[in-house]
C-alpha cells in the first residue's frame, strides 16, 4: 500500500505548492478539498491542514471534521489550518493588530520541537494571514515566537499535533523544507522512498494488471504530458498502444512534421491525421476565447473518433492529464475554482464509449519531466515549452483565419529560434507569441503602413499556476522585433508582455 500525506485544501493560493514541496521530499501526499476527503486508511501516514482566504470567525468559514483524525494521526496546520485548531479547541483568534504579512524572523524555537529540528534561531518566514492567534487552548504549548507573532507555532500536549502561523511551503521562508522533513519524516514516519523509477515501476504494474490485453488509443500532441503517458503504456501493454497525432492547423511552423518525426525512434506506433481544414472551418467568425475552446474539443473530439473507430476493438482512451488540471477541474465553495475549461480533464461525450486511463493524474509538471527522464526519453522533448491544446487558435485574440495562423506561425518561429540561439530557451518556462486585434500606422521606406501588432510572451514558472515574465535582455528583444517586422509580411510594430500571474494569466486567452 502506498504510504501518503493527506493535505486538506482550504482555499488557499499555496496549497499545491505544500504538495510540490513535500513530494520534493519524495514523499507522496495527495491534495482534496477539505469536506472531499477519502477515508482515512492504514495508507495516510500523516494530515496537512493548509491555509485559506478565510478567517475562521468568519460565519461560513471552513469547519473541517477532525473527528478521525486529530489525535489519531500527526496533524500539521499551516495558517488557517493552525488557528482553526486554536479556535475550535478553546483558544482565542483575534483580528492583528500588527502587519503580519511579509517576511519576519522566528526570535524563539523550543529545539526540543521535533518540528523544528535544525531550525536555525532568527531563521526567516513568511506570514501572510490578517487573524492571529491570541489565545492558546490550555494543553497546547508554544514551540516558536517572532518579535510580533507570540504564537508562531506550537504543539499539542500528548499529541503529534502541530500549528504554525508561518508559511514553509513558499521560497522566503528559508528553512521551511526542513520543517517539512521534520514532519513528513520524524513525525509521520514516511519512509522518503518515493521516486521516479518507483513511480514507473509501480504504475506499469497497474496498467498491465487494469488494461489486461485491451487496446488503448492515445492523443499525442508532441508536449512533454502526452509523450511521457504514451512511453509509459508502450512498457506496459506494448503493440496493444495505438497514438494518434492530430493536425488541427493550429500548430506551430512544421510542427506536425516534427513531432512525427521525433516519436520515430521511441518505439510507438503512431498515426498522423491532418485535419487542418476542418478546424478551420468550425472556428470561422467566431472571436469569444471560450467559445473557440470548444469548437476546438469538440472538433477534435470528432476527428479522434472517427480515426479511433478505425482499429478494431479499443476499449480505452488514455489522455495525459496531469495533477494540476485534476485539482483545478474540482470546485469547493471557492477552493480551486475553475478558471477556464481543461480539454483533457471531465471525461468523454456518451457516443466515444471508451474508459478513460490516465497515467499522469497524480503528478505535477515538474514530477513528469523526472519520470520522463528516468524512461530515457530524448532531453530536446522533455525540456519542450508547455504549448497549450487549443494552439495558436487562443494566441489570435478575435477572429481565426488561414492568413492570421500562417502569420503568427512566422513570428512565433522566429520567436522561439532566437530563444534558442541567445541560449534562453532553457531559462523560460512557456513562451509564445500573441496576434493581437489591433493594426496601427507605422512607416517602411517611404510607405505608410497600418498593420498588425504581436505582442512577445515569456515566463518563469514551475507548474503554471503562478508565473513571472522573464526579463529578456533588451538586445534581443530589438533583434526579434526588426527580425519579425522584416521578415513577416502584415506586421509592423512588436510589444513585450510584462505582466505576471495572478493577476494576468499566461495565454492571453
Amino acid at each position: 500500500m502506498q504510504e501518503k500525506i493527506l493535505i486538506l485544501d482550504f482555499g488557499s493560493q499555496y496549497t499545491q505548492l505544500i504538495g510540490r514541496k513535500i513530494r520534493e521530499l519524495n514523499v507522496y501526499c495527495e491534495i482534496y478539498p477539505y469536506n472531499q476527503h477519502p477515508e482515512i486508511d492504514g495508507s495516510v501516514k500523516g494530515v496537512v491542514l493548509s491555509g485559506s482566504p478565510f478567517s475562521v470567525r468568519d460565519e461560513d468559514a471552513p469547519k473541517p471534521n477532525l473527528e478521525d483524525i486529530k489525535g489519531t494521526l500527526p496533524v500539521l496546520g499551516i495558517c488557517y489550518g493552525a488557528q482553526f485548531m486554536a479556535h475550535y479547541f478553546g483558544g482565542e483568534v483575534a483580528p492583528s493588530n500588527t502587519r503580519e504579512y511579509g517576511r519576519a524572523n522566528l526570535g524563539f524555537i523550543d529545539h526540543d520541537s521535533v518540528l523544528l529540528k535544525n531550525v536555525s534561531l532568527h531563521t526567516q518566514v513568511w506570514m501572510s494571514h490578517g487573524d492571529t492567534i491570541v489565545h492558546l487552548p490550555k494543553d497546547y504549548k508554544v514551540i516558536a515566537s517572532t518579535e510580533d507573532v507570540n504564537f508562531a507555532a506550537y504543539k499539542v500536549d500528548n499529541e503529534n499535533t502541530y500549528g504554525i502561523q508561518f508559511h514553509p511551503e513558499v521560497y522566503h521562508t528559508t528553512e521551511g523544507k526542513q520543517v517539512l522533513k521534520n514532519f513528513v519524516a520524524d513525525i509521520c514516519g514516511c519512509s522518503q522512498d518515493w521516486t521516479p523509477d518507483s513511480f514507473i515501476e509501480t504504475t506499469v504494474k497497474e496498467l498491465k494488471a487494469k488494461l489486461g490485453n485491451d487496446k488503448v488509443v492515445l492523443g499525442l500532441s508532441g508536449g512533454v504530458d502526452s509523450s511521457v503517458a504514451g512511453v509509459l503504456l508502450n512498457q506496459a501493454i506494448g503493440e496493444n498502444l495505438t497514438c494518434i497525432f492530430v493536425d488541427n492547423g493550429l500548430l506551430r511552423k512544421n510542427e506536425f512534421e516534427d513531432v512525427l518525426h521525433s516519436y520515430e525512434d521511441m518505439g510507438l506506433n503512431v498515426i498522423g491525421v491532418n485535419a487542418r481544414q476542418k478546424f478551420w472551418d468550425g472556428l470561422k467568425g467566431i472571436t469569444e476565447p471560450e467559445q473557440k475552446r470548444k469548437v476546438i474539443g469538440r472538433n477534435f473530439i470528432e476527428v479522434f473518433d472517427e480515426e479511433a473507430h478505425k482499429i478494431q476493438d479499443v476499449k480505452w482512451l488514455a489522455q495525459g492529464t496531469i495533477y494540476p488540471d485534476v485539482i483545478e477541474s474540482i470546485s469547493v465553495n471557492g477552493p480551486s475554482a475553475t478558471i477556464k475549461s481543461h480539454h483533457n480533464v471531465g471525461g468523454l461525450p456518451d457516443f466515444m464509449k471508451l474508459e478513460v486511463v490516465e497515467p499522469l493524474r497524480l503528478l505535477f509538471k515538474d514530477e513528469v519531466r523526472r519520470v520522463g527522464k528516468a524512461l530515457g526519453i530524448k532531453k530536446e522533448l522533455l525540456g519542450r515549452h508547455p504549448f497549450p491544446g487549443p494552439g495558436l487558435g487562443i494566441r489570435i485574440l478575435g477572429d481565426v483565419t488561414p492568413e492570421k495562423i500562417m502569420m503568427l506561425q512566422e513570428a512565433d518561429a522566429i520567436f522561439i529560434k532566437g530563444l534558442k540561439e541567445w541560449g534562453l530557451y532553457d531559462k523560460v518556462w512557456q513562451a509564445g507569441v500573441m496576434l493581437l486585434p489591433v493594426q496601427s500606422v507605422g512607416v517602411m521606406g517611404d510607405e505608410r503602413t497600418y498593420e498588425n501588432c504581436v505582442a512577445l510572451r515569456a515566463v518563469a514558472s514551475t507548474d503554471g499556476m503562478t508565473a513571472d515574465w522573464v526579463h529578456l535582455p533588451y538586445d534581443f528583444l530589438a533583434k526579434m522585433s526588426n527580425e519579425i517586422i522584416n521578415k513577416v509580411r502584415g506586421i509592423n510594430r512588436v510589444v513585450y508582455d510584462i505582466s505576471s500571474k495572478p493577476p494576468a494569466t499566461i495565454e492571453w486567452e
